[in-house]
């Protein structure tokens, strides 16, 4: 069983900044493609920000410039930097990983966007 899990969620005001992290087993190489998704209540699950295996980057046009996804191998982590977050941000963040064209998911992390 693939095991990813997210820790960084919680409470944050409009223009403040949380960093969200994905552990995922075994190398993170093994996988082609990890990312960040989204969900608000009622809305459908949209991407936020991939990286593929060779390094390659690709963000939403509601985040870019705001957003930041990374990885470190030796941790086996993908993380997510939210800076300048606005209450439009506010949802249920997953992180996802491919592997043989299997795609996986952890449990989602809440990300609150409130004054």
């Amino acid at each position: 069983q693939v095991q990813l899990v997210e820790s960084g969620g919680g409470l944050v005001q409009p223009g403040g900044s949380l960093r969200l992290s994905c552990t995922a087993s075994g190398s993170i190489s093994s996988f082609s493609r990890m990312a960040w998704y989204r969900q608000a209540p009622g809305k459908q699950r949209d991407l936020v920000a991939a990286i593929t295996r060779e390094g390659i980057m690709d963000y939403a046009d509601s985040v870019k410039g705001r957003f930041t996804i990374s990885r470190d191998n030796a941790k086996n982590t993908v993380s997510l930097q939210m800076n300048s977050l606005k209450p439009e941000d506010a949802a249920d963040y997953y992180c996802n990983a491919i592997r043989i064209g299997l795609n996986y998911w952890g449990r989602g992390t809440q990300v609150t966007v409130s004054s």
